[in-house]
Formats: structure tokens, sequence, C-alpha cells
């Protein structure tokens, strides 16, 4: 960690540099002030029990004790551009780890050949990512799946999920998805402040008290887009449906089923009753 001044907070902070995703993020208010960095430190392996000696080399990546072949690292390749595409998945060792782990697991049962090895590897990680409770959308998995489609990963997962169904003799925890689990890497995508970005996750929690029969990720979009409009930083739909990965229209129609709740939904300390009134009918 190290101080840096960060734009949002409007002072000097302490910052976290996320090796795996090359993002500085602002331990205050989690805004990435500078995104895709390269981390210029020697990579050194030390050859020290073939050579004799503690002469260390630069080649090679880590060791993987899971995987001889280091499969899992073909997917995390860079996104090949275009605005809509995620600029990365911010994964943690653990979660590489647990891809590793199940990817090796599926691998044993030898029952994967011929199968679409970038969709089974794109899956593994969606799986990961659920059973670590850091859960990232298809579309998120798909952008750096070397062009594996949303419904090759889809089909992969049910697979995975059914070969390690057999292989315990039960069903496989995947974990719940919450709308709030999205929120705080959105709102860092559109560039929020940190009292939209508090307000929102108010919001999307409160929302859970309703029936409101949409996906949790667009809940989030909605919720997000409810929020910007109600702040002097408005952001286009098209924007946030860049930075949350939904369609345009499904934001919309979430709005519409928000609408009725947004009275109970959004925080008083954020917005009066007469600025709910200045949000545009769906």
């Amino acid at each position: 960690m190290s101080d840096a001044f960060c734009s949002d907070c409007k002072r000097q902070t302490e910052v976290v540099f996320d090796h795996s995703a090359g993002d500085t993020v602002c331990s205050e208010c989690g805004l990435v002030l500078e995104s895709h960095s390269i981390d210029e430190t020697s990579e050194w392996r030390t050859f020290a029990n073939e050579s004799g000696d503690n002469d260390p080399v630069r080649v090679g990546g880590p060791t993987n004790p899971l995987l001889t072949d280091g499969g899992l690292s073909t997917v995390i390749a860079k996104p090949s551009g275009g605005s809509s595409e995620f600029l990365s998945l911010g994964l943690v060792a653990t979660i590489k780890d647990r891809a590793n782990e199940i990817y090796k697991r599926v691998e044993d049962q030898k029952s994967s050949r011929g199968r679409n090895q970038d969709a089974l590897l794109a899956a593994c990680l969606y799986i990961a990512c659920r059973q670590e409770d850091k859960p990232r959308t298809v579309k998120e998995i798909c952008s750096v799946a070397n062009g594996a489609t949303k419904k090759e990963i889809g089909r992969a997962k049910e697979y995975i999920v059914k070969q390690l169904g057999l292989e315990q003799g039960q069903s496989v925890e995947m974990g719940t998805i919450h709308a709030g689990d999205f929120m705080r890497r959105f709102c860092s995508n559109l560039g929020m402040t940190n009292q939209a970005v508090k307000a929102a996750q108010e919001a999307v929690q409160k929302s859970e008290e309703f029936d409101i029969r949409r996906s949790p990720i667009s809940i989030a979009a909605a919720v997000i887009y409810i929020i910007t409009q109600l702040s002097d930083d408005k952001k286009p739909l098209k924007d946030i449906s860049v930075a949350t990965g939904v369609a345009e229209g499904t934001i919309r129609n979430s709005y519409k089923d928000l609408y009725p709740h947004v009275s109970k939904i959004i925080p008083s300390w954020y917005a009066k009753e007469d600025d709910l009134k200045n949000l545009c009918s769906p």
C-alpha cells in the first residue's frame, strides 16, 4: 500500500495495487485511479536444485502444482479491444487456484476430450468465482475466453457441474448471486462518486425486500441508472450498459419494475421525495 491523491475523495488516501489486474485502487472509496499498469519488477525463479547454486534465472512462469501444462492460463488473455469489452476480471489468487482445481478434477475424469477447451476453461473460472463469493457475469468471462461464446460457456458450465456432481455423489454448491455482489465494480467502471456508490449499495440491498423478478445483474444496472439520474453527474444509459454488460432494453425494463418502489428503495439521505418525482416515468 502507498499514498496517492484520489480525485473522488479529494485528498491523499492509501491506495492498493492489484497485481492481478494492474489496477491502482483507492482503499477509501474503491475508485480505480489507474488501470492496466505494468509491473516492471523482476520475476526471478531459482533452479538451485538443478544447477547446484542459488543462481536465479529470469525465465518461465510460476510452477502450477495442480496442472502440469498450466492449462488455465490460456483463458487469461488481453481483450481484443472495443468499448463494450471489460478491461479486467480482477481475479485474486484464491479464485485462480480454485479454477485450476476444478479444471484438473474434470480433466482427470478423461471425459472432456473433444469438447471446446476454451469454453471449459472459461466455465471453470465462472464456477470458481461463484464458489469464492466473487461472481463475475458470463459476459465478463466471455470477454477473455478466447472466442468462446456465452452459449458454449453455459453448456460447459452445465457439463462441469454434472461431472463434479457425479464425482462427489451430490449436487455442486455454486453459491447465491446477489445484485450487491456486482455493485462496487460496476460503479467503479462508471467512475461514480463515493456518495453515489454508497447510495447504490443501500438501494440494491433494500430492493431484495420486494418481489422483483429480474436477474441480480439487471437489478444492479437499473439501480445504478436511478442513482445516477438523481445526481448531478448523470450517466447515459449507453454508458451504464457498457459498464455492466446489460442491454439497454433490459435496463429499461428492470427500471420499469423498480420504479413503483423507488421511494422505499432510494435512501432518504441521498434523495428527497421531490427529487424522486423528477425521475422520468417508465
